[in-house]
């Protein structure tokens, strides 16, 4: 006897509709295309915005030569008798910042992680990891007020010597900003280490210090890695912060108490109306862009190849 539709289970009728083409057939052809397309979106984007400042950037060469632009020690794009144009000024003056950060966000950063995957109780990390997210989600433009009206006093105070625009109080604030992203990651990166490597540590005598120091930190180290190349990426791209806390004068003196400027605050000030479209100094932000874009490239394929080289499989 041939059973019919009312006698099949919801389950059987569903089942028979996709193999009778119907709609779960339809949506299993238009769901690739649509997950393609999405897909593609992020990558014409990307494509597209480095094809901007390669072509961009040609046009600045052909005005510019580019032994001057990475061998000269000077920038000084606004120059009314002669322009010059050496990127070490503003590359040094980012290299100042990104390392003043890393100093200040580097042995925080891995300490609250540890703590946070190895001593905090469960209720300490539900307080702790959502303050840390929070400090995340500040923008930059308040972080660099507040190293300018807030750090950069402090600092004088205790150091009269320094400028109102300097290298520290916008590093120290860079670092403060990137601090959410080495502890997240970290965090992540040790507690992903099984539980019976502690145990076993624990029981071969090791203390809960060593254990975490000597055992679980480097097992968890291609993470950890990762997240501090990653955080000093974000602060090589930093913007408003050093735009106002750090000044606008291209230097490539080593000191640190003194103004300086970075790529990102370079291309901000052009931005603004210092420059009309088209002339030289219009297409040397695309030139300077495109070594940042160099800069930031090169940082998250090193934390792509620290990843994969250092990570421990279990």
């Amino acid at each position: 006897m041939k059973t019919t539709k009312k006698e099949l289970s919801p389950v059987q009728q569903l089942l028979e509709k996709k193999y009778n083409g119907g709609f779960l057939n339809r949506s299993e052809r238009i769901i690739p295309i649509v997950l393609f397309f999405m897909a593609a979106v992020s990558v014409l984007t990307t494509l597209g915005i480095v094809l901007t400042l390669i072509f961009e950037t040609i046009i600045f060469f052909g005005e510019v030569s580019i032994v001057e632009f990475f061998t000269a020690a000077e920038w000084y794009p606004f120059s009314e008798t002669e322009a010059v144009y050496g990127i070490w000024p503003l590359v040094l003056g980012t290299l100042k910042i990104t390392l003043i950060a890393s100093a200040f966000a580097v042995p925080i950063g891995l300490a609250v992680a540890l703590y946070l995957s190895e001593y905090a109780s469960r209720r300490t990390r539900k307080v702790m990891k959502p303050i840390l997210e929070v400090l995340a989600g500040v923008p930059t433009i308040v972080y660099g007020f507040f190293a300018l009206t807030f750090v950069t006093p402090v600092l004088r105070d205790l150091f009269p010597s320094i400028e109102l625009f300097n290298a520290i109080s916008p590093g120290i604030v860079v670092g403060i900003m990137i601090i959410p992203t080495i502890v997240s990651l970290s965090e992540d990166a040790l507690s992903s280490v099984p539980e019976p490597v502690r145990h076993g540590a624990l029981a071969m005598g090791a203390t809960k210090w060593e254990t975490a120091s000597k055992v679980i930190f480097p097992a968890a180290l291609s993470g950890i890695l990762a997240s501090i190349v990653l955080g000093v990426s974000r602060a090589i791209g930093e913007t408003m912060i050093v735009s106002i806390a750090a000044g606008s004068t291209p230097s490539a003196a080593l000191e640190l108490t003194s103004s300086l400027q970075t790529m990102t605050s370079y291309i901000v000030q052009v931005t603004t109306g210092d420059a009309g479209f088209g002339t030289t100094i219009y297409y040397s932000i695309y030139a300077v862009g495109f070594t940042l874009f160099i800069f930031t490239l090169s940082m998250n394929v090193l934390a792509q190849f620290i990843s994969k080289r250092f990570r421990e499989e279990y």
